[in-house]
């Protein structure tokens, strides 16, 4: 690391704050482009990656089968999955430019080091339309910072970026602690990768309210969100609704930080749900589950102190990714539900009323089966069976933040835009803290790293070719003075 300076010009063309899938996306392709680049990354290196660390998968679309996907997903198929979970709420002409740009991501991935999965199988329903990172996405990022290295990027770690010198819509430096100390940084473009603010819980309460206390944060404890407040109070244009986010169900017994996938429950639609009060209050069984996850999160944080509790039997166990805790077990409703410490009576009388509303039909996971309930208030629409076979199981749920999509509005180039409806002359944004321009709210599996690594290349690719012009033209005014002098 440097010695800390009161200002430093590095002589960098591209700087790129946040070193998640996003920014090194930036990052190589900035590089790949011709252009020097610097990358800071908020947290040490052994945390390095962001929310990244802990993605899965990427998805994709493709035409026919390739080595990690089977038979196609479309673009229209894709464009329709999306505007299904976010209720429309899409820039749809933005939605499909980073569609079709996804068909090539993965060959682009492969070529830095990036190794897949083969196809997945069985109930996640996900080998057609997901690329699964062999590794995980900590192997997928070593993968990336080795590739950064090969290529002399330059990566600042515990670099925590604490303002901005924007004006007029155009970036001079970037203010950063760094061993302590704030250091000023310049570079001719600037790419925000930085992610959202989800792990601010001051700033999740302001938009919440209390209810933001039982929150727990799935990804990284450094996305306190300063880079995107920065740009706001710069003047450029925000987007999104900061109660909106990639928010899922997971274990309620999660740590408050960085607890990943393996806090993630996948049980819900093979069971019922209820909340503190022993009640249903959402159809489980509603769509696959990869595209109706990311709404439990925030089901459950609409409920009495934000607690669910997942009741399933003996038939569920083994057809789902456990959590990494064991469930809570017993040989009859009432005992579970008194383990849980729910209200017995009620809970033993909406698994009755559950199980008495159960129709015949034929279970089958990897579709979307006919068997339902009929008759109740709550309807479950797929895939229910009665809750009759013991033991039984239960698994608590708080609201999981993975990020939120308050954000900075873009345009198809990855170019921040202001509030007075100009464009940022040379910033740029890629990832979490500009998917709010697609996402308004929802989420299907695998679609933050697919606009991360689209809109990493782009804006790489833009800051790159913005920066070298500047480069020519320094140049040409060198030469004219040359020649004025001589």
């Amino acid at each position: 690391m440097a010695t800390p300076d009161d200002t430093r010009n590095f002589d960098i063309d591209v700087l790129v704050i946040g070193g998640g899938n996003a920014g090194l996306a930036a990052a190589l392709s900035a590089r790949e482009a011709g252009a020097s680049v610097m990358v800071l990354e908020g947290a040490p290196k052994e945390f390095r990656g962001g929310n990244s660390r802990h993605t899965r998968n990427l998805r994709a679309m493709h035409d026919a089968p390739t080595e990690v996907l089977t038979d196609s997903y479309p673009e229209d198929e894709f464009v329709n999955d999306i505007i299904k979970v976010t209720g429309g709420q899409t820039n749809e002409p933005l939605l499909r430019s980073t569609i079709r740009a996804s068909a090539k991501c993965t060959d682009w991935m492969k070529k830095q080091g990036v190794r897949f999965q083969h196809a997945m199988g069985g109930t996640l329903h996900l080998g057609r339309t997901n690329a699964f990172f062999l590794g995980g996405g900590k192997a997928m990022m070593n993968a990336y910072f080795a590739s950064a290295q090969r290529a002399g990027i330059r990566v600042l770690y515990n670099a925590e970026v604490t303002g901005l010198d924007i004006v007029d819509g155009v970036f001079r430096s970037a203010t950063v602690m760094i061993d302590g100390k704030p250091t000023q940084i310049k570079a001719k473009t600037m790419i925000a990768a930085a992610g959202g603010f989800e792990s601010n819980v001051a700033w999740l309460t302001e938009a919440w309210g209390p209810a933001a206390e039982n929150f727990l944060i799935r990804g990284t404890p450094y996305n306190m969100g300063k880079v995107l407040k920065c740009l706001i109070e710069c003047g450029v244009e925000s987007i999104g609704d900061p109660t909106q986010g990639h928010c899922v169900a997971i274990d309620a017994r999660a740590p408050k930080f960085d607890g990943g996938i393996v806090t993630r429950l996948d049980c819900v639609s093979l069971g019922i749900v209820v909340n503190k009060n022993g009640e249903r209050f959402y159809d489980e069984g509603e769509d696959f589950w990869p595209k109706r996850y990311a709404i439990w999160g925030r089901l459950v944080a609409q409920q009495p102190e934000q607690i669910g509790h997942c009741i399933i039997d003996s038939k569920a166990m083994g057809k789902f990714m456990p959590s990494v805790f064991p469930p809570t077990k017993a040989m009859t409703i009432a005992e579970l539900a008194k383990a849980e410490g729910l209200p017995v009576e009620q809970v033993v009388a909406t698994v009755k009323a559950y199980n008495d509303a159960v129709q015949p039909g034929t279970f089958n996971h990897s579709i979307q089966d006919d068997c339902k309930t009929s008759g109740l208030k709550v309807e479950k629409t797929h895939w229910a069976l009665k809750i009759d076979q013991p033991p039984y199981y239960a698994y608590s749920l708080r609201p999981g933040i993975t990020f939120t999509y308050l954000g900075v509005k873009v345009n198809e180039r990855a170019e921040i835009l202001l509030k007075n409806g100009k464009t940022g002359r040379n910033i740029f944004a890629a990832g979490e803290i500009m998917a709010g321009s697609i996402l308004g709210k929802g989420y299907a599996a695998g679609f933050g790293v697919t606009i991360g690594t689209v809109f990493g290349r782009i804006a790489g690719t833009e800051a790159a070719a913005r920066a070298l012009k500047m480069n020519d033209i320094c140049d040409e005014k060198k030469e004219v003075s040359l020649h004025a002098a001589n």
